[in-house]
């Protein structure tokens, strides 16, 4: 497949008008590092934001950062972290999962809406969201939103295209917030409980006045896997705290007496608490090498190990849990089973789950997306003629 790469948005756009002409498919990416995601997609050509590179506008005192898609997300954080400053978000790595190489971009992200640990209390990529320039199907260059956190005009055309993985149209410039990065951390571990001990845990730190903003659950099969093996042995229930050093002190010590009501606990430093919420982040124990399938399951929170729990008496899984629970990372032994997985998914209550890692062979026969239900997939083609009347972005990719 041969690349095209505009170093400008009007150079994109006539690409883009020239490949609409004669409805010529286009395959969208940035740094590629999510290579083999989705569903697949038949061009043959691909058309690459890497050109498009640079931080367009930061003031650390607004808060605000808007940069051209192409950008390494290395070079954001660079720049956010001699400002003391953050992707809220914490948006994942793909690359040791998906055995991929390149780097990643900014524009990937959003177009991705990828989001990290801490989602579940400051929100996905989209939520940061505040304006975004793209090219659309027609070869227009469409600018939604505004580098100003008061100002919404537009603000939920952004969110239509975060997410949307390149089949709505080309993401050239990306504005968002970016807030103070904690001054320190620290993560409390709940030792030795199993998968529904530690729900019940996981939900009565969450309740307590504390701030918890990282809830995950490494059962016996993964934990071992983190830090190098230095967790204390047995499974691992592990609550992150974020703040100015005296007030993570005192919470830390309000979580850990209610805590030790579940189990052995004790803390992690700082440095192995950045550590080790960055391999959960880049899910760590299913980077193997392999193309055994892995899939991200969102549930409600407390539901995750009632879903895995009926999956074992079925297929061989590996899993472990974040979002409190409501995030399932699943690792099939054999076959995918996407069929399996959404059926106890619905029998639960909903969620939806989608497959990130599989063979070749595995990708064909499965829906990568969770299939929407009637109503909104007529929604979503409607979207997507608008956005896209050729229908030549990334077809088929998400279903």
């Amino acid at each position: 497949m041969s690349d095209l790469i505009p170093t400008t948005e009007e150079e994109a756009a006539e690409f883009i008008r020239s490949h609409a002409r004669v409805s010529v498919p286009l395959a969208i990416s940035g740094g590629d590092t999510r290579s083999g995601f989705g569903n697949a997609v038949a061009a043959s050509a691909r058309l690459r934001s890497t050109g498009m590179s640079g931080i367009v506008a930061y003031n650390p005192g607004e808060m605000v950062m808007t940069a051209r898609s192409g950008t390494p997300v290395a070079e954001v954080e660079a720049a956010l972290a001699t400002n003391n400053q953050m992707m809220a978000f914490e948006p994942m790595d793909h690359r040791p999962l998906m055995a991929t190489s390149g780097e990643p971009t900014i524009g990937g992200v959003f177009a991705a809406n990828v989001s990290g640990p801490r989602r579940f209390v400051a929100g996905a990529a989209r939520d940061s969201m505040l304006g975004v320039r793209f090219v659309n199907g027609k070869g227009e260059i469409v600018k939604a939103g505004g580098r100003v956190m008061k100002n919404v005009t537009g603000l939920d055309l952004a969110k239509v295209i975060a997410g949307s993985h390149g089949t709505l149209g080309l993401l050239t410039e990306v504005t968002f917030r970016v807030p103070p990065a904690p001054k320190t951390e620290a993560t409390l571990i709940v030792s030795g409980l199993n998968d529904a001990e530690a729900a019940q845990a996981m939900a009565a730190a969450m309740a307590l006045p504390v701030e918890v903003s990282g809830a995950a659950h490494l059962p016996l099969t993964v934990a071992w896997k983190f830090l190098g093996g230095k967790l204390p042995q047995g499974e691992a229930t592990v609550l992150r705290i974020e703040g100015l050093p005296d007030s993570v002190d005192v919470r830390m010590k309000k979580l850990g007496a209610a805590m030790s009501a579940f189990g052995r606990v004790a803390r992690l430093d700082a440095e192995n608490s950045g550590r080790l919420w960055r391999e959960i982040r880049d899910v760590l124990p299913f980077a193997d090498g392999t193309e055994r399938p892995v899939w991200r399951v969102s549930v409600a929170p407390g539901t995750g190990h009632q879903l895995v729990a009926a999956l074992r008496l079925e297929a061989g899984v590996d899993a472990f849990y974040d979002w409190q629970g409501g995030l399932v990372w699943l690792r099939m032994e054999a076959e995918p089973d996407g069929a399996l997985i959404r059926r106890f998914i619905h029998a639960l209550g909903g969620g939806h789950a989608t497959l990130l890692r599989a063979s070749a062979t595995a990708r064909a026969g499965e829906a990568a997306f969770q299939p929407q239900p009637e109503a909104v997939a007529l929604l979503s083609q409607g979207v997507k003629a608008s956005f896209d009347p050729a229908g030549i972005f990334n077809p088929g990719k998400m279903g």
